[in-house]
């Protein structure tokens, strides 16, 4: 069976040609326009030299030159390897190596790392520099993509891919050892977009969706690219969050779907000029990339009106694995029950099937949504996959309904004097204190209990509680095993890309600390 992820863009294109695809800014882009740059990017790589089936790397932001890039490398029938923009040279030369990538598309304002990166591997032969306006001045040995794309005579005709040849490599974010690049195929993406659209979030021609999720991510393409414009609506880019933006957006366009990661919900929530904007349009709300506090989304829900819909699933998953149905009753703090089509199963720490109800086990995926494999990663692959089967390092429980609940990742899990402590429980209770804005918990090196618990905290400003009040307030609300012994207090926690809190630094800071 051929299939190509840039029919996509094709399909609308047949359909709606003259409906608006992609807004940034004042700029305005419809079906038509975004299918013939992408055909045209397509005609730049052939002419270029770059053969149907090697990779093509981007590293850009939120902008249509991403867009353009993606589909295009797709009509090409060049697998895409998208990078992310806060990469150093030295991750840039690691990702192109690792992926044996040939080009390489960079912003302009990542173009210093993307170009020390590019000129330490020696195989990938294009630097293709994006931007928004003319070349004014180019970088030697680099080509401007806006000149590619008036040079080039668009393709024609989709390439007869397979479904299942690779469309996506999408690098993990590698928390333990170097990232590696998970092979999506195009069928992995098409279906796992598809059933979002039509089964989960209900996108029609007339959505309107914020993207301020990374595109790079595979939240954010699958989710919000690729759906939303297989089905007709428009993207408004955002290519940096910011809770002042992303409000008046919404009023503007009248955006009727958000997708979003904990900590933008939680800025959005706390905004003090909130109730100043309109979002009666916003009709859909989902939260993904890590757990959100319960407390969170019962508050946004209630402040904005909405319904905020949690779901579970990894860059190897295309990502969605499960979702709380938005035809059922949802339960907060539930990653909700598998989709169609896909199986969980919770495994022992001897890989034994648990079968009880509340007992935790680790998240084994099976169904059209599990990657290839790791690329080039036979090691990892044999670690990870099991006739199919991908072990996620996630550790949950089931209830009596089917539904599925997030305990922690198996090596965020903190061993102290013996006992399992899971983070996530800890930082439920503590984003319920009045006075906490982020919150992380992690096990720190200890000489007599092995691990000990330290909470890394952001308080809401102006507030004068202690770090002394804090473990007093954890101490009256959790087991004596449980509660932290440690509290940092800091003015913001580090966080990646997708807003996401990155335990990883906290903890190899804790290690280097002790």
């Amino acid at each position: 069976m051929s299939l190509n992820l840039a029919s996509i863009v094709r399909s609308s294109a047949c359909l709606h040609p003259d409906r608006t695809a992609v807004v940034i800014g004042p700029r305005t882009i419809t079906y038509r326009q975004l299918d013939e740059a992408a055909r045209r990017f397509a005609a730049a790589l052939r002419d270029l030299g770059v053969a149907p089936g090697q990779h093509v790397a981007i590293m850009v932001p939120n902008v249509p030159q991403f867009i353009i890039a993606y589909f295009g490398a797709h009509y090409a029938g060049c697998p895409v390897v998208p990078l992310n923009v806060l990469l150093t040279g030295a991750d840039v030369a690691y990702h192109l190596r690792d992926s044996d990538s040939v080009a390489l598309v960079a912003w302009e304002g990542m173009l210093e790392a993307a170009q020390s990166g590019f000129d330490r591997v020696d195989h990938c032969r294009h630097l293709i520099v994006a931007r928004p306006g003319p070349d004014e001045g180019r970088a030697p040995g680099t080509l401007d993509m806006n000149a590619l794309l008036a040079a080039a005579t668009p393709v024609e005709d989709l390439p007869a891919t397979s479904a299942d040849d690779t469309a996506v490599i999408l690098y993990t974010s590698g928390t333990t050892g170097q990232p590696k690049g998970a092979e999506l195929t195009h069928f992995n993406l098409f279906y796992n977009a598809l059933y979002s659209r039509t089964n989960l979030f209900g996108i029609s021609k007339e959505t309107v969706a914020l993207v301020t999720l990374p595109l790079f991510h595979s939240f954010g393409q699958t989710v919000l690219q690729n759906a939303v414009l297989g089905a007709g609506g428009a993207l408004v880019l955002l290519p940096r969050f910011t809770p002042d933006d992303a409000l008046g957006l919404m009023q503007a366009h009248r955006v009727t779907l958000f997708a979003g990661v904990p900590t933008m919900y939680f800025a959005l929530l706390h905004h003090p000029d909130a109730a100043r904007y309109d979002l009666g349009s916003l009709q859909r709300c989902i939260s993904g990339g890590s757990a959100m506090p319960v407390e969170v989304m019962r508050a946004f829900d209630e402040k904005y009106g909405v319904n905020i819909l949690e779901g579970y699933g990894l860059s190897e998953t295309s990502p969605v694995a499960s979702f709380n149905p938005p035809d059922r009753p949802k339960k907060p703090g539930s990653i909700g029950v598998p989709i169609e089509g896909v199986e969980f199963r919770l495994l022992d720490d001897d890989g034994q099937r648990v079968t009880e109800a509340g007992k935790p086990g680790e998240i084994s995926i099976f169904g059209p949504n599990v990657m290839k494999g790791y690329y080039d990663k036979p090691e990892a692959n044999a670690a990870a996959l099991d006739h199919g089967w991908f072990k996620t390092g996630d550790i949950a429980t089931r209830d009596e309904d089917g539904y599925y609940f997030i305990v922690d990742r198996k090596k965020d899990m903190i061993i102290r004097g013996g006992f399992n402590v899971y983070p996530r429980e800890i930082e439920e209770v503590l984003y319920a204190h009045p006075a906490v804005a982020e919150a992380a918990v992690v096990g720190v090196p200890h000489e007599r209990h092995g691990e000990e618990i330290k909470a890394v905290i952001a308080l809401r400003a102006g507030n004068g509680t202690t770090a002394e009040d804090i473990i007093a307030y954890c101490k009256a609300n959790l087991a004596a095993y449980k509660y932290p012994r440690l509290v940092e207090l800091r003015d913001a926690l580090p966080k990646g890309a997708t807003g996401k809190i990155l335990k990883r630094v906290l903890r190899d800071e804790a290690v280097g600390g002790s």
